[in-house]
């Protein structure tokens, strides 16, 4: 890890403030960066014209008790990485190449999508309990690092 990798890991952190996930430990944030340039931004929250959970002010996979890694579907949210993957497509940026830096472990979901967008690498820094996106990065080698802060 270098000085960029620091600089974006930051900014990602950053961007995850910006969450309208209800549960604090939900805010993820995700950059989009090629040739140390920042593509597109995202961080998890409901679709636009949708409620979000802190508009509701309850989380729909609390109320309904499902366990984290499991069934990601039921959420109103849209996860930080497909809403980066999103915007970078919204404003034409291909993403072919890039690293993604990311709070958080990428799920399945959004590991078959950035593996499709033909994103490079992905940086992220806490754990997620979802083995089957690691075992699908490796398979399609795309480069998946644990962020490790320097001391």
């Amino acid at each position: 890890m270098d000085k960029w990798d620091k600089r974006f890991m930051d900014m990602a952190c950053q961007i995850g403030t910006w969450s309208s996930c209800y549960q604090q430990n939900r805010h993820v944030g995700a950059i989009i960066v090629k040739n140390k340039r920042v593509i597109a931004t995202g961080y998890n929250g409901a679709p636009q014209g949708i409620k979000s959970c802190a508009d509701k002010c309850e989380c729909l996979r609390k109320k309904l008790n499902i366990q984290s890694g499991t069934m990601q579907e039921i959420c109103y949210a849209v996860h930080a990485e497909q809403n980066a993957i999103i915007q970078a497509a919204r404003v034409g940026c291909s993403v072919e190449g890039c690293t993604l830096y990311c709070t958080h472990q990428p799920c399945v979901i959004c590991a078959k999508i950035i593996i499709n967008s033909g994103i490079s690498r992905v940086v992220y820094k806490e754990g997620y309990p979802d083995e089957f996106s690691v075992r699908l990065f490796n398979e399609a080698n795309v480069k998946l690092e644990k962020y490790i802060q320097p001391e």
